[in-house]
């Protein structure tokens, strides 16, 4: 088991976790950052800091996050484990999340009418 960093994460790249994690085991994307599962060490120092609370328990994440779990262990795949991020910097790649939630929020939105189909702000 290992913390995860789902979407609120996208795009923001606070890093204040990185700082507070003690065996620098969070690396960056280019649109956000990950955990290594392999080297980190499960102390949660990461989650408590995190502005926008992207951190979670691998078996906490929220279901509306969970492709971010698939994705963070994907960003991993090529690179194995070096041994501490800052050993590597900035890698340029992101995993791909498989977007069910938002895919099933498009869904929904198409079905819902617009208020000008509906008729709403039609002149009488």
């Amino acid at each position: 088991m290992t913390y995860i960093i789902a979407e609120p994460c996208v795009d923001l790249l606070d890093k204040a976790c990185i700082e507070e994690c003690p065996v620098d085991c969070i690396y960056e994307g280019n649109r956000m950052l990950y955990i290594h599962p392999d080297e980190c060490v499960d102390c949660g120092a990461c989650e408590p800091v995190c502005p926008v609370e992207a951190i979670f328990y691998e078996d906490d994440v929220p279901e509306q996050w969970k492709d971010y779990t698939a994705a963070n262990y994907e960003f991993f795949e090529d690179l194995g484990s070096p041994g501490g991020a800052s050993k590597v910097g900035k890698i340029d790649k992101d995993a791909r999340v498989r977007r069910r939630a938002a895919a099933a929020r498009a869904r929904a939105l198409t079905r819902c009418p617009s208020p000008r189909r509906r008729g709403v702000g039609r002149a009488a």
